[in-house]
């Protein structure tokens, strides 16, 4: 599978007034004088290649979002729905979103699975997309079932 190459950066709050995500292209522009190699300064993120269901770009460190279904047996016994965040990551030569108790799942094969890279219905039940990042957005990981 050929892909784009290319990242992103987010500029961590020790070194700058506002820490902020931005394209590889803006990091050059706005910050030719960094050090491209310290790394404490900014984390960088690799592009997938891959887009979620609503067409943005998935990088390293994305937040992806599902929904699911599951089974109340209380008294009467009812559906529920829950979501939860993994982390978009580079485990092992491939991408993946980690699922925290859950371990790591191919992100090309979820989203194939899933119907994102084709034609196939999406139902609500189980839609994936990206909710955000771990660095803007940290309180995502700690769930919402």
């Amino acid at each position: 599978m050929k892909r784009e190459i290319k990242f992103r950066a987010f500029l961590n709050s020790e070194y700058y007034e506002k820490p902020c995500m931005l394209s590889w292209e803006e990091l050059l522009e706005q910050y030719d004088a960094i050090d491209m190699f310290q790394k404490d300064l900014m984390t960088l993120m690799q592009y997938t290649g891959l887009k979620d269901k609503n067409g943005r770009e998935i990088y390293e460190g994305d937040l992806f979002e599902h929904r699911f279904g599951y089974m109340v047996f209380d008294d009467p016994p009812h559906d529920e729905m829950g979501t939860e965040c993994g982390v978009v990551v580079l485990e092992d030569g491939q991408f993946g979103v980690k699922i925290p108790g859950l371990g790591v799942y191919n992100l090309y094969g979820l989203l194939l699975r899933e119907g994102h890279l084709d034609n196939m219905p999406k139902d609500d039940l189980f839609v994936m997309k990206i909710a955000g990042n771990i660095y803007e957005n940290p309180e995502l990981l700690e769930g919402k079932q």
